[in-house]
Order: C-alpha cells, then structure tokens, then sequence
C-alpha cells in the first residue's frame, strides 16, 4: 500500500510543505490549474470551494488509469539533487540584483543628464567601474571638478587614460542649481552600484563552486557557447530531467516551442502560457553564443534570417533542435562532442555580416588558352 498526496501549488507556494510529503516517503503529485479547469467543465461540479476541489483531485487519481486528461492534471513531482536546488536559489539572487543594478545606473544616468551632462559625456556609461569610483571619491559633485591630477591617478580603476578625461572635463565643468540637494542622491546611487558589482561577483565564485557538482550543469557547460551563469540558471530551473517524460516537455518548459492554434481552415500557433521565463531567458542567451562557435547552427539561423523571421524566432527555431540534443545528452548522461566537417577547422564562425560580405565576392575573370574567357568563381 502506498500513500500519495496530490496538491495546487503555484511557484514554489507550496513549500515547505511539500518537502515534508517527500520526507515521509509519500509520491508527491502537482495538479495543473489549467487542466484542471477543463476537467471541470467536462465534469462540472456543483460549486467551487476547496472541499470539491478536493473531490475532484481524488476522482483524478482513479481516472488516471483510464482517461487521458487525467494523466496530464497530475505530474508526479520528482527529487532535485541538492546542488541543483542551491544553484536555482543562487541564480534568482543574482538575478534580482543585476536587475536592480539596471534600475539604480538608469535612475542615476538620468540626474546625472539633468544636473552635469558634460560629466556623463565622459564615459558611454554610467556604470563603468572607474566612473563609480570617480563619482565617490569626493564629498559632493562640484569638488570632482577640483581634484588634483596625482588624487585622481589615485583612484581605483583610474588610469592615465581616463585622468585626461576628467581633466578636460574639470577645464569646462558646469552644474545646474539642482546639484545642492541632487548630489547626495547621484553618489548614493553610485555607491550602490558599486555594492551590488561586489555582491554580484561573490554570488558568481560561489555559483561558479557549486555548479562543479551538478551533472547537469557540467553537461550543458560541454555545448560551445554555453558559460557558467547560463548553465547554471539552466541546472537550477530544470532540477532533474526526470520530471520531463518526452524531449518536447521539455523543449515547452524551456519556451522553446509553440502550440498548435489551428481550426478548420485556419493555420496559427499560440505561446505556450507553462513556461519557465528564468530558464527561456538563460537558454535564448546561451543560443546566441552557440551559434557563433558552431558553423551548423550558424547555417540554419542564416536560413531561418533569409525566410524572414526575426533574430528571436530564428534563435527560438534553433532552440528547438538543441532542445532535443539537450535531453539526449542528460538522459544518456554524456558530453556534447563537436565534430568539424572536412576542410573545416574552425572553433568560431563568422558574423552575419561578414559572411554576407564573403559570398557577394564578384567573379574573376581569367583568360586560358585561345584567348577565351573562363570564369572563376572565389
């Protein structure tokens, strides 16, 4: 006899109670919301309260024998290795703050374009290391103006390079009368974003130490293209392969798929609404660089660009097909081996651009024997 606990749990809500059914040795089931509710409208029930819902969870787990619809509401939910689980709390950490990093450089490149923009002019971006430091390394905006060339050779990140930069500023400064009560608040956001490069670089070297341990990561760390922070987030979000019983589940998780929306005469797809954002954004950045080492991808992002789809629908299209590579290479717990074509050994493609330039190379034109003309092709 054994137990089984089934429950709705949206985003890891439903923790730590989970974790306690698994302890006990009971089999863990996920009730999808979505398909529950069009298990309901097929069999409707008198009212919706959580005492029928759980009526209809128990008439599931005897229908799952029997009808299809039911096996797809219940998804047995599966062990994460431990790494896998540290990794995915440590990745949304990094996440968060390098989202906030953004927030806090956009909020200070704007004050900084209302009350000096000549300072901004000096550097493309505001979060530069050795900008931060140059902004912080006086009490207030207007004495930047007044530092001595020796003090600013002293400042971190600064070299002779950027000391002339900000000596041809000092020369044409000019502040807005805001600057009294604004400067404060631009060299606390500098601040900042210096604190949170510091915390973002820690959670690295420990994201770095802990992926060494998951199979999962050091799989997808064997695909060109693929860094340590993309197959990182990667390992955390998908856990186990276990819990994916086709390479199309998985493929629909990565948001690397679509879903047929046609009827009768018309022909159309829909985005699927069950899809990991973490892991799709991870796995369209580490698609991008893997295109560039491996000249086949390259070949059908090229061909997917010609039939004019977009960069993210090409990237999408080729996610597609290392979709199903990805779960042959976990299930079958093997490295990604790279094999060059013949008379080719090239690491690294071409760009886009470059390759357009190579193949609109005009013919040349030689002469053979009795001064007829052949043509040559590059």
């Amino acid at each position: 006899m054994w137990v089984a606990v089934a429950m709705e749990g949206f985003n890891g809500c439903a923790r730590p109670l989970d974790r306690m059914v698994r302890r006990r040795g009971y089999r863990l089931y996920n009730i999808n919301n979505l398909k529950l509710a069009r298990f309901k409208e097929i069999f409707p029930g008198a009212a919706k309260s959580d005492r029928i819902d759980a009526r209809k969870g128990l008439e599931l787990f005897q229908l799952s024998d029997h009808l299809p619809l039911a096996k797809e509401v219940l998804q047995e939910v599966k062990g994460t290795p431990q790494e896998n689980e540290v990794l995915k709390r440590l990745t949304r950490r990094r996440r968060r703050l390098v989202d906030e990093r953004i927030r806090v450089s956009n909020n200070l490149q704007t004050d900084l374009q209302a009350v000096c923009p000549g300072l901004l002019e000096i550097t493309k971006n505001a979060g530069n290391q050795w900008f931060l430091n140059f902004l912080v390394s006086a009490p207030t905006l207007p004495q930047l103006a007044r530092l001595r060339p020796a003090t600013l050779l002293k400042i971190p990140a600064v070299g002779r390079k950027y000391a002339r930069l900000i000596e041809d500023w000092q020369k044409r400064a000019h502040f807005s009368e805001e600057v009294k009560w604004v400067s404060e608040m631009i060299q606390e956001d500098a601040q900042r974003c210096l604190d949170l490069n510091e915390k973002i670089k820690a959670l690295k070297a420990k994201i770095k130490a802990v992926a060494k341990d998951s199979k999962i990561a050091k799989i997808l760390l064997s695909i060109p293209g693929f860094g340590t922070i993309c197959t990182a987030e990667l390992a955390g979000e998908i856990g186990t392969i276990e819990r994916f019983s086709k390479e199309g589940s998985l493929a629909l998780y990565l948001g690397m798929s679509i879903l047929d929306n046609s009827s009768g005469k018309y022909q159309g797809s829909k985005q699927p609404k069950h899809v990991n954002t973490r892991a799709k954004a991870a796995m369209m950045v580490a698609l991008d660089h893997h295109r560039k080492y491996v000249p086949q991808s390259q070949r059908y992002y090229e061909k997917k660009r010609s039939e004019g789809k977009k960069h993210n629908q090409a990237i999408r299209a080729l996610g597609r097909h290392l979709s199903r590579i990805i779960y042959k290479l976990l299930t079958e717990e093997r490295q990604y081996e790279m094999r060059h074509e013949k008379g080719n050994t090239k690491g690294k493609v071409c760009s886009r651009s470059s390759i357009k330039t190579q193949m609109r190379k005009p013919k040349i034109s030689v002469k053979g024997k009795n001064n007829k003309i052949y043509q040559q092709s590059t």
